[in-house]
């Protein structure tokens, strides 16, 4: 039975090359990045030589990004770092109300600590309301955070707006990446953005490294105290095995991305041409401004979770939405921002696709999901007759 993956949005699969990169980091080049040994040095330099090539792809001077462990971790080093840095009283935070959890958590629980917040709407394509940004700019936000494509409907955000309009009210603008870079151009410069979370495993890199840009000049407090690794930054042995295979899997960004995104939009707009022909299939996020690779979907009557597990028994790996979050039972927070009910949410189905797939791939989603829906459609309560 043919395997079909379509779950890139919640990670890829390691590129060999990348593998093949990263491979010497960890029994030749293995020294402690901050020992002063020849061993150390190695790795050191090796380590600035990625940091250059992360912050090249984003147009960043390479001291400006810092080395996480994941973009969780550089979403709550963005936020919490620059509130324990400006205080209560300085502090107030926009951000939308369709953010990974990790932002939307962060926020939550600064808020308990009698921090500021504000959630900022969105339409029903997912696009942020600039009159309400306008407006918690107006009343003294001093950070927003706005994701720049979200990870379960695709949509894509006008960064270099928003951040012209967070910059003449006087705040710093955040944005969350980390399913955007290596899909679509960034340029921080142009897009007045002083924080960015990216990570190396939705780009074909290894998990568990992620990074932050920090505009230069802008101070955040730390939150892991120790050794002062990563400028004071970020305490902890560098990962330098991980970093290298984040910064081999950005430099083949560089070369293959263009190609990979127009590929990836015929798949996308093939598969979202088919699936529409199903009896009410309908299309959450924007019709055209969404990630080259990224469809979510609703189906009457039908719970999402239902839908993934027969999809899985026919070899075919989706997922209801953020697979951060996807073992909840709560409907997604994105889908009811956009105006979705409960049980509308519920019937939610992300494909995600990567550089991977084929014409073969969708040809069999598409001959499998029709019948699949109509299936469960028959067995469900939901049905009406």
């Amino acid at each position: 039975m043919k395997r079909v993956y379509v779950d890139y949005a919640a990670t890829t699969p390691l590129d060999p090359r990348v593998l093949e990169a990263m491979t010497p980091y960890f029994r030749v080049v293995y020294g402690n990045a901050s020992s002063i040994n020849t061993f150390g040095l190695e790795a050191r330099r090796a380590l600035e030589d990625a940091r250059k090539t992360v912050a090249g792809l984003m147009n960043a001077e390479p001291r400006e990004l810092i080395f996480t462990g994941s973009a969780t971790e550089a979403n709550n080093l963005a936020l919490k770092g620059f509130a324990f840095k400006e205080g209560k009283e300085k502090t107030h935070i926009a951000i939308s109300t369709i953010e990974h959890d990790c932002v939307l958590n962060s926020a939550k629980w600064l808020e308990k600590q009698g921090f500021r917040v504000t959630y900022l709407p969105v339409d029903r394509y997912g696009l942020l309301d600039l009159g309400e940004l306008e407006n918690a700019l107006r009343r003294g936000a001093s950070l927003v955070s706005i994701i720049h494509a979200n990870n379960e409907i695709g949509t894509v955000q006008p960064l270099e707006e928003i951040g012209k309009l967070c910059h003449e009210h006087g705040a710093y603008f955040h944005t969350d990446a980390a399913q955007s870079f290596g899909k679509i151009p960034i340029d921080v410069k142009t897009m007045n953005i002083d924080f960015m979370t990216v990570n190396a495993h939705k780009l074909y890199g290894p998990k568990g490294v992620g990074a932050l840009y920090i505009r230069k000049g802008i101070r955040i407090e730390p939150l892991l105290h120790g050794g002062g690794h990563e400028f004071g930054l970020r305490s902890s042995t560098e990962n330098v095995p991980g970093i290298i295979g984040f910064a081999k899997a950005v430099e083949l960004r560089k070369e293959e991305m263009e190609s990979e995104a127009q590929t990836l939009t015929k798949l996308r707009e093939r598969l979202i041409k088919g699936v529409l022909e199903i009896e009410e299939a309908y299309l959450n996020g924007h019709p055209t401004k969404r990630l080259p690779n990224i469809a979510n979907f609703r189906f009457s009557y039908i719970e999402g979770e239902s839908l993934v597990l027969r999809l899985d028994a026919e070899e075919i790996a989706a997922s209801t939405g953020s697979a951060c979050s996807s073992r909840s039972l709560e409907p997604s927070h994105v889908l009811l921002a956009i105006g979705l009910k409960p049980e509308e949410a519920h019937g939610s189905l992300r494909l995600s696709l990567g550089k991977y797939n084929t014409e073969e791939d969708i040809d069999y989603i598409l001959e499998v999901l029709p019948r699949t829906v109509e299936k469960l459609r028959e067995i469900s309560p939901l049905k009406q007759e």
